[in-house]
């Protein structure tokens, strides 16, 4: 007679950190389940985050441990995910049809958040999420360029304009409602109430995640957008260079104040990849996300190298992500937009969720 316990089993599932949460799943309530019949063991996973480039290595992960434990002969491990809506901040609703709203930032123009954003987008759309993203750079929209889309969107009921589509992204832009060329030339409480127009007057569709790209800066403009949109969290993008840091911990504090949690930093053109011999060079420093992650206590999701590529297929309105799946950096965009994800899932969950949960699974 087998005497395999839970709490023998637990211990086994206790040895595999799941990277993308930075700690093990029992310790972040993703066990489900865990069956014993005799000598065999079936353990039910649901992680908060999208992760269908992962959920495999982690099951087969999960299997092994537990097939380690004394007394077992076989275990079965199910992995699925589920995401959850998360608290935004004091004093404000979330919205319906969208789950998580994910704010983008940088404190400075020219560290390549837009390209950064339409590619986490489109890696977490991958992953086996429903996502969206709301360009809030009035003055310079460049999403719909980055996601390929044309064209004004339409409205059925005469009061919301339906998200065009891009990539299976769904995107809502001030670049749809004016000319490419035309300059905008608005004071800030303009640029506020537009930014709210396209936020709340466009018919969002069951949405798990709206990633904002937020303009530059940290000026009046960027903590009225940030008071008045409900935020489950932020994302910082910065270079490794000393003055895009100097920027980014600007745009870091901003979060901070107004009770955004900064769910991490991504360092962007971290290294340069030669497109002739691939050789690789840190041309503007190394180390300096990874430090201000440390110093401000928060997670460094990932770097990105400064490779031509990456801004061709971007201006071409097919990102890498999109455009090149299996490629390295694709992959890393991946990586990075699970991390999100994860941070997030650890943060408290919303008291209740305008619309029914999406559930992805391994089945």
């Amino acid at each position: 007679m087998s005497n395999v316990t839970r709490e023998a089993v637990e211990a086994a599932l206790r040895t595999v950190e799941d990277p993308h949460l930075g700690q093990d799943l029992v310790a972040s309530g993703a066990v489900e389940s865990v069956e014993i019949d005799g000598a065999e063991v079936a353990v039910r996973v649901a992680l908060g985050y999208p992760a269908e480039g992962y959920r495999a290595t982690l099951g087969d992960a999960l299997r092994q441990a537990v097939e380690a434990v004394d007394g077992v002969s076989k275990a079965q491990v199910h992995v699925r995910s589920e995401i959850h809506a998360h608290a935004v901040q004091p004093g404000l609703k979330g919205m319906d049809q969208i789950k998580n709203i994910i704010a983008v930032a940088s404190g400075k123009g020219g560290v390549g958040k837009s390209t950064v954003t339409a590619n986490l987008a489109l890696a977490l759309q991958a992953e086996g999420a429903r996502v969206g993203v709301l360009d809030a750079d009035i003055y310079g929209p460049s999403q719909p360029r980055m996601l390929g889309v044309r064209g004004q969107p339409e409205s059925r009921d005469g009061k919301h304009m339906l998200p065009m589509l891009g990539h299976g992204i769904q995107v809502m832009s001030a670049g749809f409602l004016i000319d490419e060329e035309t300059p905008m030339i608005w004071r800030g409480p303009m640029v506020t109430q537009a930014l709210e127009q396209l936020l709340t007057e466009t018919a969002w569709d069951a949405l798990d995640y709206l990633i904002v790209d937020m303009p530059p800066g940290t000026g009046d403009i960027q903590l009225t957008l940030a008071q008045k949109v409900p935020v489950s969290g932020g994302v910082i993008i910065t270079t490794p260079q000393d003055i895009a840091l100097l920027d980014a911990r600007k745009g870091l504090r901003m979060f901070e104040k107004v009770n955004v949690p900064v769910l991490g930093i991504i360092e962007n053109m971290s290294l340069h990849i030669c497109s002739n011999c691939g050789h690789e060079e840190h041309i503007f420093g190394t180390g300096g996300g990874e430090s201000m992650a440390r110093q401000y206590g928060v997670d460094l999701l990932g770097s990105l190298p400064l490779d031509i590529r990456i801004r061709e297929q971007a201006d071409g309105g097919h990102p890498t992500v999109s455009s090149a799946p299996e490629s390295r950096i694709a992959q890393d965009y991946r990586h990075i937009a699970r991390r999100i994800g994860g941070q997030l899932a650890l943060r408290q969950r919303s008291t209740g969720s305008a619309f029914p949960n999406i559930v992805v699974d391994d089945d």
